[in-house]
């Protein structure tokens, strides 16, 4: 019975990856955004002042983990996109019932979702080296921080699969895609330090998961440092009620 599951979370995760690869525009201009950002923001705010647990660094390399994870923040909100189309089309009400494990479909579908973000803020980092900023990378910190990152990527995913699901309408992930990421970023520590903020900005970026991620990031590319443990708590617990909540959405819509 495992082995049938993870066939069926292996197939849709391939099939994923296969629409991903067969439309290599949307994904290319995926990268435009962020190489935007660090080419307009990393060089004409290069004279801000980032404060004295930055002192040394740019601005370019503030910016940097902020940037890959602003590049998941907004690949996660359209996880959802697909699922819209596969509703209409009826594919995946027949997938559903034909495996009876909405769950495991779910899962190869986020699955899918966080190594194809995972790779994009590789490319980002890559690209914020090219441009010029200077990461002092340790490599036993990546490893949390990528969990940190794997882990809003699959909450937020997970989010933008229930909204899909629930509203059946590809109006309603525009809007959630435009509502909702601009104030998260915005306030997050994605692109300010928190120091720099206002103390009312300061207190909402705190309860804000991408600051975590962003913080992560900025501790394991910039500062050389291991992220807090504690910091994956509110990360993981969050990822699995919202995966619960899109998993009975879609076991749900398959019914109707």
């Amino acid at each position: 019975m495992n082995g049938r599951l993870l066939a069926v979370a292996r197939e849709t995760a391939l099939r994923s990856w296969r629409k991903t690869l067969r439309r290599p525009v949307p994904l290319s201009f995926s990268f435009v955004q962020p190489l935007f950002w660090m080419l307009i923001f990393g060089f004409l705010f290069h004279r801000f002042t980032l404060g004295p647990a930055y002192a040394g660094y740019s601005y370019l390399d503030f910016l940097l983990p902020g940037v890959c994870a602003m590049t998941v923040l907004f690949g996660a909100s359209q996880a959802g996109i697909t699922l819209v189309r596969d509703l209409q089309t009826g594919f995946l009400q027949r997938m559903v019932r034909a495996s009876a494990h909405p769950r495991w479909i779910l899962a190869g579908t986020l699955g899918a979702e966080i190594v194809r973000l995972g790779a994009q803020a590789c490319i980002v980092a890559l690209l914020g080296v090219a441009l010029g900023a200077r990461p002092a990378v340790d490599p036993t910190a990546l490893l949390p921080a990528a969990a940190a990152l794997a882990l809003f990527a699959l909450g937020y995913a997970s989010l933008s699969c229930w909204i899909a699901l629930k509203t059946k309408a590809q109006e309603s992930m525009a809007t959630f895609v435009h509502v909702v990421n601009m104030p998260l970023l915005f306030t997050s520590t994605a692109l300010v330090p928190s120091r720099q903020m206002p103390p009312w900005l300061e207190w909402i970026a705190r309860w804000n998961p991408l600051t975590i991620v962003a913080d992560s990031l900025r501790d394991a590319l910039l500062l050389g440092q291991m992220p807090p443990a504690l910091h994956l708590v509110p990360l993981l617990i969050g990822s699995v009620l919202l995966f619960m909540l899109a998993a009975g959405a879609m076991k749900h819509a398959a019914r109707e």
